[in-house]
């Protein structure tokens, strides 16, 4: 038995929320959750019962939860499922039942299970055919919701405000002492001294962001919160983990996700192909995009994943997977911006 489950999990109370009735459960973790706690309950009951869903519930480790109460990333998961989800064409779990209580720290979704589907690896990389799936059905989530100004009205929506620039010049100064430290050894000098650049010139790159077309984004577009179908079944991919949902520009996400889901050398050869089949599935749902600009985007926005690789690493516990996801990402993403010369696209 997990040291974590909670005792109120139980066959009575999967019951209530499912609306069937559950004769008995068997529970697992699954994945890291470096900012949340992720279980598969396996049921038995009522024939009209999915074999089994998935429990998401905030993090054990007290600095991830508390990271994820104060960023708003459980109450954005849960919003996203309640009011936006049904709004997109992204494939996504169903949410079967959700909860959210800010002032008691707690939260909860009971989802799909979409094994067997199987998780990426944001480690070892993808293949170039799951990131053309990858980026194709990124269309699904951004062209739904392309230049719709009442994602502006969304509170709770991660945006653009006044204080950004000062936030993160903040935290990326801050953070960066003993982001550089940590993982020098992923890190050249090139990259080194691209990070320092970057933090002088932030506020030109948000700035620089300002005319760009908004649509809702996923903040967090990568490997380890993709499912890949198997040969046992599945969908050919679908998105979890939507805690980061954002009212913001779409070359984030794309750039953030070609940055590091591919090994650096794979990445250099398809990249571009890759961009023409994003565009390409942006057109096939009504929405059109000069190839000239998406390129500059895309070459400007691979300072999305360098601002992930230094501040999520910096603000979440610490494991020893998550540690070597964060220093494939942080090579890769650097690797990235030097390679597009994206200092020069600000």
């Amino acid at each position: 038995m997990l040291n974590d489950i909670p005792e109120w999990l139980n066959p009575t109370w999967c019951s209530e929320v499912l609306g069937h009735t559950v004769e008995s459960i068997a529970v697992g973790r699954i994945g890291d959750g470096l900012v949340g706690m992720n279980l598969r309950v396996g049921l038995t009951g009522d024939q009209a019962l999915p074999n089994a869903v998935v429990l998401k519930l905030p993090s054990p480790d007290p600095t991830s939860s508390e990271t994820g109460f104060v960023l708003r990333n459980y109450e954005r998961e849960v919003n996203f499922y309640t009011q936006l989800a049904n709004t997109v064409t992204i494939r996504r779990p169903t949410c079967y039942h959700a909860w959210l209580d800010l002032e008691g720290r707690d939260f909860g979704l009971v989802l799909e299970d979409l094994a067997p589907a199987q998780q990426g690896n944001q480690i070892t990389g993808c293949t170039v055919d799951q990131a053309r799936l990858a980026v194709t059905e990124l269309a699904g989530l951004h062209a739904p919701r392309w230049d719709d100004p009442t994602l502006g009205e969304i509170e709770w929506l991660s945006q653009r405000n006044e204080g950004d620039v000062e936030r993160l010049q903040m935290m990326f100064a801050m953070l960066w002492p003993n982001f550089a430290t940590e993982y020098a050894a992923v890190l050249s000098a090139e990259a080194v001294e691209l990070g320092v650049a970057f933090q002088q010139r932030i506020a030109a790159w948000i700035e620089a962001r300002n005319d760009d077309p908004e649509t809702l984004t996923h903040g967090d577009y990568r490997l380890d919160n993709m499912l890949f179908g198997t040969a046992e079944g599945g969908s050919p991919v679908a998105v979890v983990d939507w805690q980061t949902p954002g009212h913001g520009t779409a070359a984030a996400d794309v750039a953030y996700f070609i940055g590091a889901g591919l090994v650096t050398d794979e990445r250099r050869v398809h990249e571009q192909a890759l961009l023409d089949d994003y565009r390409a599935a942006m057109d096939a749902r009504g929405v059109v995009i000069d190839a000239a600009d998406l390129r500059h985007r895309y070459r400007r926005d691979a300072f999305a994943g360098v601002i992930m690789s230094v501040i999520a690493s910096q603000i979440v516990g610490r494991t020893e997977r998550g540690t070597a996801m964060f220093s494939a990402m942080t090579q890769r993403h650097f690797q990235h911006a030097i390679d597009l010369d994206s200092i020069n696209a600000i």
